[in-house]
């Protein structure tokens, strides 16, 4: 079995009410030098069998059709390995 990241951002030209709040709260919370924040999504699919190109390319449609909103966000697709998943903080 194998673990698909679906990232999905607002693009850059579009608003980012939570990120904003969240970029001038850190200030007041000891946190300097962050200049932007922008909030997001993260879909992990676990995916049975080989992620060859096919299973990918289906991938890649459930996101366009349906985890991201494409007229204000751009969406990545990418294969984890076990060992990266593994050492991640949870």
């Amino acid at each position: 079995m194998a673990r698909v990241v679906v990232d999905v951002m607002l693009k850059p030209e579009i608003l980012d009410p939570q990120g904003q709040a969240v970029q001038r709260a850190l200030p007041r919370l000891g946190f300097d030098g962050i200049s932007d924040v922008r909030q997001g999504k993260r879909f992990e699919l676990e995916v049975d069998g080989p992620v060859d190109e096919a299973a990918l390319a289906r991938i890649h449609d459930l996101a366009e059709s349906f985890l991201a909103n494409t007229v204000i966000e751009d969406f990545t697709v990418k294969v984890e390995s076990d060992d990266v998943v593994a050492g991640a903080a949870k």
